[in-house]
């Protein structure tokens, strides 16, 4: 007969080696870590489980050797407890009297002579842990071995019925345990009852443990079935190793042994044709579990079978099988629970944003200037440009919500520097507040002259909150500034900026403008993702965010307010922020990655262990109000720690807007400047002012009430600013209170200003200055507690006089600085001042 064609056998997909690319991963870190953490216990618990083991079998060996010798029974014979190990009697027994107890335990009072079945299980399971590896197949595990010993020790109580006192050998054959259930069981069903109870529990166990088919051993076979007879014994070889493998009830073994398992399974699994010779086999059976469904593929399987079929004379295989059910990697995945990401808003799950019915509607923004005015306006400026022989090819108006944009295009030939020297004459014939000419308009070839309307418009918050630009912005943390003169909304993102200065005069809308960034966050992020650190010098502007301390605030631990408004405190949260600022890049270095959204976004695919320290980063908004206040106060005191904020915390995560309304050089400064790419500079009143704040004129020329410019480091751009009153935004605080918050605000590092870089003071206090006394009488008396007075008065210079300073203040005669303030004085008269002093010596 022709050889037939061997038929390939493609792989079919194993439901037991899918492994998700991210879940699984985690999950096999996650157990590696547990499983390191308890290698210690499982170790010494195996070390005791086999010397136990070890200790009791050669207890009992002694034991049988010392009742087969023996003819009468002696001391072993009897059950000794505590007084018998601690007295002075002698045994027999190898292992001492401790054994001698054991091993009448074991075979007079438990199960007799089959607790060996047992105790050799129980050792192979010591040995198992401590060598990590599994010695045993799951169906000899410790449930068979107690069935087994119990089983055996009833039935040698049902062969040897009586104690038999004249030979030890025999009496401890059956056990306590098996002559006990002989006795109960005997008076009801007899001993032939009793005889067919054991046989078929004997048989009942060993067909659902080891597959023990009992027919099949008295089917008579011709002897042409032979082969088919060996083929059916392989047959079943693979039906026990499939059972073994997909059987996944909880037993005796821990997860030590699934390696093992895998590994054994595996090899056992593949039909190597090299084994298998034609004569051996006329028919194989190879058994395969599919699962019934794709919602429950561990549990419920059915078995599906592939024929293998010689023909006698053919050298090759041909392998039938039946389709089966194609299990797509989708298919797959719906089997195993992938870890979901990590979302930090479950912190909080039910809180919800602001709606915008808090806001008030101060209508759409939108400019409402005639047809009339704007034709009037640009007749007056082509009669102005005319008058000084300026010719123009077209003029076209775009109107703002405050100002309306006339864009020129003049006649070849014309120099743009002569438009711009005419500002004031084209602002004297249009009767203007104050005109700004844009020479050229940056990317347009047109020159744009900025006329304030006649009756400028407010931009609600509610407008710029609920535009589509706003509400679909994916920025990491988008601020609404207000309306363009296009009347566009206008959406920058912080986290760009990447930090922010507002300057302008009293008036002119800086705390307006700070309420709108702060209302535009809090409309777009959740508490978990955003805190604000709000320093308020004047005590008064940011007052109402208190409410929300619990949601979106950070403070330092030992600081009882939220709001910081004394100088001291701004400093030490500061130096704060600096120690949080390190935290965070060392934890970038750890993760290797450059900025928080990479971290953060690990973190969430949950690809960083918390267990190492790691935890999902907020953003911090720094908002510190009159900064010039706070320059004038504290100086480099703030200036440096804010400094080296600006420099390097934008990677991190830590962001600062602050807020002055003396734009001056000794507020701002360089360093400031150059860590400030973007600056809002609302009304000033000088054009040196203009140019501190933008580098450039022009925030003299604004008409204030909110109109603004900002700059982002490579031009201008004129806005409206959003009005958002105080009313609105302590609705919105009040919404975010009455909503679950943390137990507390966020805490900061903390910092111990007192204690950076200064002298212990009672080191202090040891090494005082010759003039300690004479400069402390000279403050008392004076009621003066200020260092200049020192150096006036005694002649002494800054260093010296800040010492002696320093040192009243360690001996509680002065209180502690308080900026350009003197120091309050504690001790009001001399007698008071000589205890203090006598106390010292």
């Amino acid at each position: 007969m022709p050889n037939k064609k061997k038929t390939s056998t493609p792989k079919q997909p194993d439901i037991q080696q899918y492994k998700p690319t991210n879940s699984k991963n985690r999950k096999k870190k996650t157990d590696n870590r547990q499983s390191s953490s308890s290698n210690t216990s499982i170790l010494i618990l195996g070390i005791v489980i086999t010397v136990f083991s070890v200790y009791a079998i050669l207890a009992m060996i002694s034991y049988m050797i010392g009742c087969i010798s023996s003819s009468t029974t002696g001391i072993m014979a009897e059950y000794h407890g505590w007084d018998y190990i601690t007295s002075n009697e002698t045994t027999q027994n190898f292992m001492g009297r401790i054994g001698d107890v054991l091993a009448i335990l074991f075979f007079k009072k438990l199960f007799g002579i089959s607790s060996f079945v047992f105790l050799a299980v129980l050792l192979l399971y010591g040995i198992k842990f401590i060598l990590r590896k599994n010695l045993l197949r799951r169906r000899y595990g410790l449930a068979s071995a107690l069935f087994l010993t119990m089983f055996f020790s009833v039935v040698l109580a049902l062969i040897f019925p009586s104690n038999n006192t004249s030979n030890l050998f025999v009496n401890i054959l059956p056990g306590q345990f098996g002559l006990l259930v002989c006795q109960f069981l005997k008076p009801y069903i007899g001993t032939i009852g009793l005889t067919v109870i054991l046989l078929i529990a004997g048989l009942i166990f060993g067909y659902f443990r080891y597959n023990i088919n009992v027919l099949k051993i008295f089917e008579k076979k011709d002897t042409e079935d032979e082969g088919n007879t060996q083929t059916e014994g392989y047959d079943g070889q693979e039906d026990d190793y499939h059972s073994d493998k997909d059987e996944n009830l909880p037993d005796e073994d821990d997860n030590l042994n699934k390696m093992d398992d895998d590994e054994n399974d595996g090899s056992d699994s593949d039909l190597n044709d090299e084994d298998i010779s034609d004569d051996e086999l006329g028919e194989i059976k190879i058994v395969r579990r599919v699962p019934v469904n794709d919602s429950d593929p561990k549990d419920n399987f059915v078995e599906k079978t592939e024929k293998v079929q010689t023909d006698g004379t053919s050298d090759e295989i041909i392998v039938e099988r039946p389709e089966e059910e194609v299990f797509t990697e989708d298919k797959l995945k719906d089997h195993y629970t992938i870890d979901e990401e990590y979302d930090p808003t479950l912190d909080l799950p039910d809180y919800e944003i602001p709606p915008l019915s808090l806001l008030n509607d101060y209508g759409s923004g939108n400019a409402e200037i005639s047809d009339e005015e704007i034709e009037m306006n640009r007749q007056k400026i082509k009669t102005t440009l005319h008058n000084y022989s300026i010719e123009i090819q077209s003029i076209k108006a775009t109107v703002g919500p405050t100002i309306t944009l006339y864009e020129i295009v003049p006649a070849p030939g014309v120099r743009i520097s002569k438009i711009k020297n005419l500002e004031d004459d084209i602002a004297l014939n249009l009767a203007a507040i104050g005109i700004r000419i844009i020479a050229p308009i940056p990317g347009r070839g047109t020159i744009g002259i900025e006329v304030p309307n006649s009756k400028p418009q407010t931009v609600s918050m509610k407008s710029v909150l609920s535009s589509k630009k706003f509400i679909e912005s994916t920025m990491e943390l988008p601020i609404a500034l207000g309306k363009t003169i296009q009347n566009e909304t206008y959406v920058a993102d912080l986290a760009k900026m990447p930090h922010l200065l507002v300057a302008g005069a009293t008036g002119q809308g800086k705390s307006v403008g700070l309420n709108a960034i702060i209302t535009s966050l809090l409309y777009k992020k959740h508490p978990s993702q955003l805190k604000f650190v709000m320093v308020d010098p004047k005590k008064v502007e940011f007052t109402l965010y208190s409410k929300i301390e619990c949601h979106f605030l950070a403070k330092l631990p030992n600081v009882a307010d939220a709001i910081i408004t004394d100088n001291k405190n701004v400093v030490n949260t500061l130096n704060s922020l600096l120690i949080e600022m390190d935290d965070r890049y060392e934890l970038l270095k750890k993760s290797g990655v450059r900025n928080i959204k990479e971290y953060n976004a690990r973190f969430i695919a949950r690809r960083l262990n918390p267990e190492n320290g790691h935890r999902f980063l907020p953003y911090i908004v720094v908002v510190i109000d009159e900064f010039g206040d706070l320059i004038m106060t504290a100086g480099r005191e703030v200036e440096t720690p804010l400094t080296r904020l600006a420099q390097l915390a934008r990677a991190i995560g830590i962001h600062l807007v602050i807020a002055t309304q003396r734009p001056t050089v000794n507020i701002i400064t360089g360093t400031i400047k150059a860590n400030f790419p973007a600056r809002i500079a609302f009304r000033v009143v000088s054009k040196i002012d203009s140019r501190t704040i933008l580098d450039a004129g022009g925030a003299d020329q604004l008409v204030g009430k909110g109109d603004m410019l900002l700059s982002t480091g490579n031009d201008l751009i004129r806005l409206q600013c959003a009005f958002v009153d105080t009313d609105e935004v302590e609705r919105i605080n009040e919404y975010i209170k009455g909503q679950q918050g943390y137990s507390s605000a966020l805490f900061l590092p903390e910092y111990n200003g007192d204690g950076e870089g200064g002298q212990d003071p009672v080191e202090q206090l040891r090494d005082r200055d010759p003039l300690f006394e004479e400069v402390a009488r000279m403050i008392v008396s004076s009621q003066n507690g200020s260092t200049s007075n020192i150096q006036r008065r005694m002649n002494l210079g800054y260093n010296r006089a800040g010492r002696l300073m320093d040192q009243m203040e360690a001996a509680g005669i002065v209180g502690p600085a308080q900026g350009s303030k003197p120091r309050e004085i504690y001790v009001q008269d001399e007698a008071e001042l000589n205890v203090i002093l006598e106390g010292l010596k």
